[in-house]
């Protein structure tokens, strides 16, 4: 949460001081595209690989045999992500045509979207080794940690974003270094946690072992797998960059959706997919059944009520937070209607982090790859058709909540149909309480949003500088709204404060099924 909020902070700042113009287009294309590769080479592939194998160990041989095997696969992973690096720096500019297509007739803005790239690229090789140590970390039930990582690079962007000075394009190009700085600042955090846990770390000689085969086998269709929703985003940015402003509305809109995702989703599906792990190895399909359930219920639960505020109360949500500075009304308008419908796909997206571990911990990454490569077909042809008709930016992020909810039933139905998930009562019954809670709370800020606004801006206006009056606002209608919900959950039976404090508990690991049995 502190993360994310943090993150959150810095898109502020970056609204301000760059706004939604051609440097701030190439800044992002900058800053997603070893982003990108991060989370599908680095962290999807040892979310849905690594962790499961090297679980498996710690859990069967214990933590000399876990340890040697996260030093060849440290050690191979290090090279490769560095040679893929160094090539990387070297056909940026070819690569460049496909990443950001709309500079290609600003000679200037394509060369300076080029050298951003290049110089946040050695990011990939810390957040690689960032992402193994974390899963290592998660492996052994330390969260907390690798969680906290990501709060390094937005405190370095803030702090440049606050105290740098110059033109757009100089601060842009000083936020770039900062990124590939904090980077190696994450790694430093990560190898000290890490070391505190027990983890043994170090470097041999990059070896081909079957372990590494392994994981090999598992972490390449696992990182197309669990970075389809990344694919997706990079395909709809790329394609914006044929409408000037249209990547930074995309980037603005996503990571206004990715709060509720990455404090809700990403996270269930971290602690997730290792609690999986370790009930299906000890014989215990049932409680990895109720595990998924729970999981749902809780992200249902916290991700509803946000996917419905940011569809109500879109225009409000962006004038507080982003409309100051560079950032004027037509990139307000603009940036509501991708949130909007971003937000539309928001419970897909979450779902596909919860169903998802369901595959990796039986060690199955080939079905959600090719789920994957349907769903980024679908973006791609939905998003092109749409862009190039009438709706322009706007079709691209509809055709990505659309392959989103595509994924998301392609891979609840897949495990239900082979007896792997079922729907218990308890969700079945929660489910219908929450959606009354949500729409209770929907209705509540969307009255207030329309009635109630324009005097919560005045009233603010009178004690506050006159910025703060719309962000003054915009906090009482989402307390409003957070209260609303809270008492319409409770009243309807959606939510009850001792079950939140059950799984708020560390659950007892499972009984083997040798004494389960007995």
């Amino acid at each position: 949460m502190v993360s994310r909020v943090l993150g959150l902070v810095r898109d502020m700042l970056l609204a301000a001081r760059l706004g939604a113009g051609p440097v701030a287009d190439a800044f992002f294309v900058a800053l997603q595209f070893p982003n990108l590769f991060r989370r599908i080479f680095a962290e999807g592939a040892f979310n849905a690989a690594f962790v499961p194998l090297y679980a498996g160990r710690l859990e069967e041989h214990g933590a000399d045999e876990a340890g040697r095997f996260a030093r060849e696969v440290l050690s191979v992973l290090t090279t490769s992500v560095l040679l893929i690096v160094v090539i990387a720096q070297l056909v940026m500019p070819w690569l460049m045509f496909a990443l950001g297509p709309g500079f290609i007739e600003d000679p200037d803005l394509f060369a300076f979207a080029v050298l951003l790239t290049q110089i946040t690229m050695p990011y990939l090789l810390c957040m690689s080794i960032a992402a193994m140590l974390s899963g290592a970390l998660n492996s052994h039930e330390r969260f907390a940690a690798a969680a906290a990582a990501p709060i390094l690079l937005n405190i370095v962007l803030i702090s440049l974003l606050t105290w740098g000075q110059g033109p757009y394009g100089t601060l842009a190009w000083l936020l770039c270094i900062g990124v590939t700085f904090a980077g190696v600042l994450q790694v430093i955090w990560l190898v000290l946690a890490a070391r505190r846990a027990g983890v043994k770390l170090g470097f041999a000689a990059p070896r081909l072992t079957p372990a590494v085969k392994r994981l090999l086998v598992l972490g390449v269709p696992g990182a197309a797998a669990a970075g389809v929703t990344h694919i997706n985003q990079l395909v709809a940015s790329s394609i914006a960059t044929l409408q000037e402003g249209a990547r930074s509305w995309i980037y603005y809109a996503d990571r206004l959706y990715q709060l509720p995702l990455g404090v809700i989703g990403i996270a269930m599906g971290v602690a997730l997919l290792p609690a999986l792990t370790k009930r299906l190895r000890a014989g215990a399909p049932e409680e990895a059944n109720a595990g998924v359930n729970r999981a749902l219920e809780i992200s249902f639960a916290l991700t509803l009520p946000a996917a419905a505020a940011l569809i109500v109360i879109a225009e409000l949500i962006v004038a507080g937070l982003f409309e100051r500075g560079a950032f004027g009304p037509e990139d307000r308008v603009n940036t509501s209607i991708a949130v909007m419908l971003y937000a539309a796909g928001l419970p897909a997206f979450v779902m596909i982090k919860v169903f998802s571990p369901g595959f990796f911990a039986r060690e199955d990454t080939v079905t959600p790859m090719k789920f994957a490569a349907i769903s980024v077909a679908v973006n791609l042809v939905v998003g092109v058709v749409l862009f190039f008709g009438p709706m322009k930016f706007a079709g691209l992020a509809l055709a990505t909540s659309l392959a989103g909810w595509l994924n998301a039933i392609l891979l609840a139905g897949t495990l239900m149909r082979r007896g792997q998930y079922q729907i218990d009562r308890r969700l079945a019954d929660r489910l219908p309480r929450i959606l009354g809670a949500v729409a209770v709370m929907a209705a509540c800020i969307w009255a207030l949003d329309q009635n109630a606004r324009p005097g919560l801006e005045h009233v603010a206006s009178t004690l506050l500088p006159g910025l703060l009056a719309t962000p003054a606002a915009l906090v009482v209608v989402v307390s409003a709204g957070v209260g609303v919900y809270g008492a319409a959950a409770l009243a309807l039976g959606a939510l009850r404060p001792s079950e939140l404090v059950a799984a708020l508990r560390r659950p007892p690991p499972p009984a083997p099924a040798s004494q389960a049995s007995d």
